[in-house]
């Protein structure tokens, strides 16, 4: 296996404190921004005379932006800089903030979709860039506790997005939640100055430092269609244009056109010294490995996050305020375990130390679809709280070895497909769903149920993905 390049001493103490609250911001800034306007698109689709179908379009087009963008602007701080990409991702992420601000205000649907397609691709170059900055910003010695203090921000920003808009939309009308980022943008943009230079590269990096808008062209339009596929065969309901039978063959003829172009843009890639899509990364077996850990147990959380409410609601009679509670004990147990998995890196092979989470989080998964019929609230939140436990322990070593198993100069390549196969497994977690109620009852109980066994299959096989890393080393 190809070794990779020793992390360098990173940053002194005081500016790696400035430069790990830029990164950790930005991140957070992005991965709310994700789930920040769901909860108004109700109130979003009656105040703008819309359909749900076009006003889901404020979610679709930043995350399509963002799967467009993330490799491409991945590849592009390999060769100018990680520093110089964050901060053009952070401007444009913030003007557009304001624009959506503006065009919320202005009642313009169309604008509003088309600035927010301009915010993912700013979040595109914060995200791509991420745990390659996180990898300078931190000495060797620490950048396992630097990996999992990111990789708790990830988590806790990532479903934190409902609940901060619920609290805002009690106080508020929804046009101030795109004013959220705003003043936060503001104050990363005083800190970008503490972000690391990129280490000197080799004679690849220093030679070809611009991108073929060819490859960057055929990547949107790889992920594009099999993102829109995706959600259209995701959906639950048809549209009101189309029957179902139609929807479900829109959607497929869209993920084989995506998978069609993919087969001409891998091609393309197969042979480049610094490829778009990072072939050369996946030539790497505990690289490629560890992608296949991530993709698999993001496949799992989605299925369970989604269920989880059906289950919960329908099936147990909760609230909403007590669903919501209930739920909280998985993202509180990865907030507390994900600190003892960051120290335990370097001392426990990330890959044992993963599978030993994953294995806690199948277990957990397990025993939530068999909870009895009338369960108390203690009998939920222990299993939840066992699958928080083991999410956190895979999560940050997983993502520990994904970095470091790269080149030091290819930093940006594996920070760019670390977020493209947490994408990957929600995606196809969402298609599975869907798949799943469309057969099976979803208020009943019988179609969570078994999702949550099947999230828990998934869960285990991303365990042995992780321990045949162990042979990888």
């Amino acid at each position: 296996m190809e070794q990779a390049q020793s992390a360098p001493d990173g940053l002194p103490a005081p500016a790696r404190y400035y430069a790990m609250a830029a990164v950790i911001v930005g991140i957070a800034l992005t991965m709310l921004d994700g789930t920040l306007i769901n909860l108004a698109l109700p109130k979003i689709t009656h105040d703008l005379s819309a359909t749900a179908a076009q006003t889901v379009w404020i979610i679709n087009a930043y995350q399509i932006a963002i799967l467009s963008f993330l490799l491409p602007l991945a590849a592009l701080g390999d060769r100018i800089g990680y520093r110089r990409v964050y901060r053009a991702g952070l401007a444009l992420f913030t003007l557009a903030v304001l624009g959506c601000l503006i065009c919320a205000f202005l009642s313009s649907l169309p604008a509003l979709v088309a600035m927010r397609a301009v915010q993912g691709v700013g979040a595109a170059g914060m995200m791509s860039v991420n745990t390659a900055l996180v990898r300078l910003i931190y000495p060797r010695k620490l950048l396992g506790r630097g990996v999992a203090f990111n990789s708790m921000i990830v988590a806790a920003s990532s479903v934190a997005g409902p609940s901060i808009a619920a609290g805002l939309l009690s106080v508020a009308p929804w046009h101030w939640l795109f004013a959220i980022d705003l003043p936060f943008g503001i104050v990363v943009a005083t800190l970008v100055r503490f972000l690391p230079k990129n280490p000197p590269g080799n004679a690849d990096v220093t030679e070809n430092k611009s991108l073929s808008w060819v490859d960057v062209l055929l990547n949107a339009l790889m992920f594009a269609p099999i993102f829109l596929g995706a959600d259209i065969l995701g959906a639950r309901e048809s549209s009101s244009m189309l029957s179902a039978a139609s929807s479900i063959a829109l959607g497929i003829a869209l993920v084989l056109l995506g998978g069609a172009v993919g087969v001409v843009y891998l091609r393309r890639q197969w042979r480049r010294p610094l490829p778009v899509f990072p072939l050369d990364l996946l030539r790497i077996p505990i690289f490629a490995l560890s992608m296949c850990t991530s993709v698999t147990a993001f496949t799992a959380q989605t299925l369970s996050y989604v269920a989880l409410p059906f289950l919960l609601l329908d099936a147990y009679g909760r609230t909403p305020p007590q669903a919501g509670a209930l739920i909280t004990a998985w993202p509180l147990a990865i907030f507390v375990v994900a600190p003892l998995a960051g120290r335990l890196i370097g001392r426990i092979p990330d890959g044992k130390l993963g599978g030993l989470g994953l294995g806690i989080l199948s277990l957990g998964l397990a025993l939530t679809a068999c909870l009895p019929e009338r369960p108390d609230n203690a009998d939920i939140i222990w299993r939840l709280a066992l699958c928080g436990v083991g999410f956190g322990l895979f999560q940050s070593p997983n993502n520990h070895t994904i970095v470091t198993s790269a080149p030091l100069h290819r930093s940006g390549g594996a920070s760019g497909m670390l977020g493209t196969a947490r994408l990957t497994g929600q995606t196809f977690g969402a298609v599975l769903i869907a798949t799943i109620f469309s057969v099976a009852d979803p208020h009943n109980g019988h179609g969570p149920t078994l999702a949550l066994g099947l999230a828990a299959g998934f869960a285990a096989v991303a365990g042995v993905f992780s321990t045949l890393r162990l042979r990888a080393a």
